[in-house]
């Protein structure tokens, strides 16, 4: 997919019901409802500059309404935020229920911090009483959205401010699963038989979440590290010795066979138009193909806001495609090797191409050894990766399984230490063949764990700067998943 559609804004539909009966309504100082609810309309969408609105206007009329349902279909639109100006006959609102298409549907109710007038004794407050009576309007809406019945639909109250960052969060989520239900993901080149737990139905995938697989085969990838060039080789060497120390007991020629092996997965992706590139690294014909198994990111797989995963995992893979879309970050991939109780963390990492390319830590970055296929046969064995010590902070943590035709998705917060704060060793590479780091989560190592394990999940995790815990939420109540929000 082209990378600016996956960096757009998040598109709404704005559906704004109001009253056929009010409409003309007035008052000799303040103006008529309607013109009353012309200038709420402005100020609503002045809330809203981080959104790609699509507006039809302010629903009065069942016409208006079939006029809503045409051009947010037709737009495309990712969700539909919908608000009562004040109390409305619901005969739009039940025709728009019934008759639009599973479009989500963020339902806000607004709460003013005061009313603008003291008594409705005066014409002109009176008016104002009505045009602040959206929550008998939302609720008498309320009731029809169990009624109609509808899915897809989620409620929120509080003030302006209040949904607006609840707003945002929603679309965020929304934007994601659109972009997500229009992209591809590419499995090189089968499904990984040593971790059979991890395998998703891919029918089930394409129908319920979106994504469509492509098989990519090994044939082609032989293929593309046969067609490059020596110098396009050399300009990747040259980037990476630039950038990061080759230890001095790293082979060169068996430096160049990954850099080709890493190099012709990003061609695979660019001719495939892959957004999820889903690497079985484990698998013997890896090796056979190209000696080795691929150790570097290249580069363009954040500049095409798309992500590259290893063991052929395609549930991580999108758990890390996800969170790329949600937080526009560098996003790695992880599984949790050990709990060490005396000190309340974990060590986590993975073998195989990891993002080591957030720019405010390169130095956490060595050329080293994949000393794991070191004593093998294959042509490039010991050949170097990317081994980086994943950033300090505190990460997002979520994995993505399936279980019985349903999705879950796992999340919880985790503190990646920084060398210095490490207590089992101050040495920035503990673990060699695999990027790492130590982490401490927010809830107890012990209990954190075990509640997953009562869960039922796999060993593979995405991990990301920040806190999206919220976004992941609605994000999982869009694509019907089943969340765990370990805290």
């Amino acid at each position: 997919m082209n990378k600016t559609l996956k960096q757009r804004k998040s598109k709404a539909g704005l559906l704004l019901v109001a009253s056929p009966r009010f409409k003309n309504l007035s008052g000799p100082k303040r103006g008529t409802y309607g013109e009353r609810k012309e200038v709420a309309v402005r100020d609503i969408k002045a809330t809203m500059d981080f959104l790609d609105l699509v507006d039809p206007g302010i629903v009065y009329e069942r016409e208006d309404a079939e006029r809503a349902i045409r051009l947010f279909f037709d737009e495309k639109v990712d969700f539909i935020y919908a608000e009562f100006l004040s109390w409305s006959e619901d005969f739009a609102w039940i025709r728009f229920l019934r008759d639009c298409p599973d479009i989500p549907i963020l339902f806000a109710n607004v709460a003013k911090p005061r009313m603008t007038f003291e008594t409705t004794l005066d014409e002109d407050d009176f008016v104002d009483y009505l045009c602040a009576g959206t929550l008998v309007g939302s609720l008498e809406a309320s009731g029809s959205v169990k009624r109609v019945p509808r899915e897809g639909v989620t409620t929120v109250l509080g003030t302006r401010e209040e949904v607006t960052a609840r707003l945002k969060t929603y679309a965020n989520a929304a934007r994601t699963r659109a972009i997500l239900r229009q992209s591809s993901v590419g499995l090189m080149a089968n499904m990984n038989e040593a971790m059979w737990s991890t395998y998703l139905d891919n029918y089930d995938l394409f129908t319920k979440l979106g994504p469509e697989i492509h098989y990519l085969p090994y044939s082609d990838y032989g293929t593309e590290i046969e067609a490059l060039t020596d110098e396009e080789v050399k300009a990747y060497a040259d980037e990476l010795t630039g950038k990061y120390k080759m230890m001095e007991d790293v082979e060169y020629d068996k430096f160049i066979g990954c850099v080709k092996a890493s190099l012709a997965i990003k061609k695979m992706a660019e001719k495939n138009d892959i957004d999820c590139y889903v690497y079985n690294d484990i698998d013997q014909a890896t090796f056979r193909t190209a000696g080795c198994r691929a150790g570097f990111y290249p580069q363009w797989f954040n500049e095409n806001v798309s992500v590259l995963v290893p063991e052929a995992d395609i549930g991580a893979g999108l758990a890390t495609y996800v969170l790329k879309l949600l937080s526009g970050r560098n996003v790695n991939f992880i599984e949790p090797f050990h709990i060490e109780d005396d000190f309340g963390t974990f060590a986590g990492g993975h073998a195989g191409p990891n993002d080591h390319n957030d720019p405010a830590w390169q130095q956490n970055v060595v050329i080293a050894r994949d000393v794991r296929f070191a004593k093998t046969s294959w042509k490039y064995a010991g050949a170097p990766f990317a081994w980086y010590r994943i950033s300090p902070g505190m990460k997002t943590v979520a994995g993505l399984y399936e279980e019985g035709g349903k999705y879950k998705l796992i999340t919880f917060l985790a503190e990646s230490l920084d060398a210095a704060q490490t207590p089992q060793s101050s040495v920035k590479h503990l673990l060699a063949t695999y990027s790492h780091t130590i982490f401490r989560p927010e809830v107890p190592v012990k209990e954190l764990w075990e509640r997953v394990l009562r869960i039922g999940a796999t060993q593979h995790y995405a991990i990301v700067d920040g806190d999206w815990r919220a976004e992941l939420a609605d994000f999982a109540a869009l694509c019907g998943m089943e969340f765990y929000d370990i805290r």
